[in-house]
């Protein structure tokens, strides 16, 4: 019975943390379709950067979801 109900706590816990990822994939999404919320009249060399920024934070994680780049095995 324990290990039943260590099961669905863990399932849970999964399907929690799952809602949590697709909510921030959902926001991301919708930044970019707004183009992070920069007008072509304000956009500057430092947008570009943080844009690389956040593009260099998201292939580590694709990278290591897909056991690609450092995480290749």
């Amino acid at each position: 019975m324990m290990k039943h109900i260590d099961s669905a706590k863990v399932i849970d816990a999964l399907f929690a943390r799952k809602a949590e990822f697709d909510a921030m994939l959902a926001r991301l999404q919708e930044l970019s379709a707004d183009h992070f919320n920069w007008s072509p009249d304000e956009i500057t060399w430092g947008h570009v950067g943080t844009l690389a920024h956040y593009a260099e934070m998201l292939k580590r994680i694709s990278d290591s979801a897909f056991h690609e780049g450092e995480f290749a095995e």
